[in-house]
């Protein structure tokens, strides 16, 4: 089975439709699937939702695809460093399932793991909880919480080899893993692509059955917020 493609446009080809379910990988703009993103952008694809920790930055990442207005729904923990998620979401222009962190990567995993969904105690007592089935287990209230299965998946890598077996760098390895696993179809972009054996098993963060296509880019590596002290004279 041929996994490595030449652009994110090939990589994609047949697979995006209007009203689609997407899950993208990162964490803020760290380790985000940026070339698969933009190449969504190009397609034109709307009315997406789209389940990712954010939506990027105005201008970059999952927030090009709000400014095209081609996502409608966003299931998402933190909209903070981007304007126009924010304006959206308050004109009412942009639905939006609010979770929190840690049960939005568990409802990932529990999709890609074939669990239809779980209980847990985060957000019992909020408005996540409005809607939702409660039940008592050992005196403790908990709320269930669906596994999301994704029509596609978009993740980003370090390295690949050309079966698809993946290396994550550090903190960037975030949402990444959980989101591949819950999508149907599941398309990766490295930042190198190396010769089959030459990766260490024991370093592989995710096997190749998961990853269905590939491709190697040319990443901008944004820093999301740069800090820094006054110089001292």
């Amino acid at each position: 089975m041929k996994k490595v493609y030449d652009s994110a446009q090939a990589a994609l080809d047949g697979l995006l439709f209007d009203g689609m379910l997407i899950a993208a990988g990162g964490f803020g703009l760290c380790g985000i699937p940026e070339l698969l993103i933009q190449a969504i952008r190009d397609a034109g694809t709307k009315d997406l939702t789209v389940a990712s920790n954010n939506a990027g930055v105005d201008g970059f990442g999952l927030g090009v695809l709000l400014e095209s207005r081609q996502i409608r729904k966003m299931i998402s923990s933190y909209v903070g460093e981007n304007a126009e998620f924010m304006r959206q979401y308050l004109s009412g222009e942009l639905e939006l399932e609010f979770n929190p962190q840690g049960t939005l990567a568990e409802r990932m995993r529990a999709g890609g793991a074939g669990i239809p969904g779980f209980y847990t105690r985060t957000g019992v007592g909020t408005v996540i909880a409005e809607g939702k089935e409660h039940k008592d287990f050992d005196g403790q209230t908990y709320i269930l919480e669906r596994g999301i299965v994704a029509d596609l998946s978009i993740v980003k890598a370090w390295k690949a080899d050309p079966s698809g077996n993946l290396v994550f760098r550090k903190t960037a390895r975030n949402f990444n893993p959980p989101a591949a696993t819950c999508g149907r179809i599941c398309v990766a972009e490295v930042e190198e692509i190396v010769p089959m054996g030459s990766l260490d098993p024991d370093t592989i963060h995710l096997p190749g059955i998961y990853v269905h296509r590939l491709i190697q880019g040319t990443h901008e590596k944004r820093i999301e917020q740069r800090t820094v002290r006054k110089r001292e004279v």
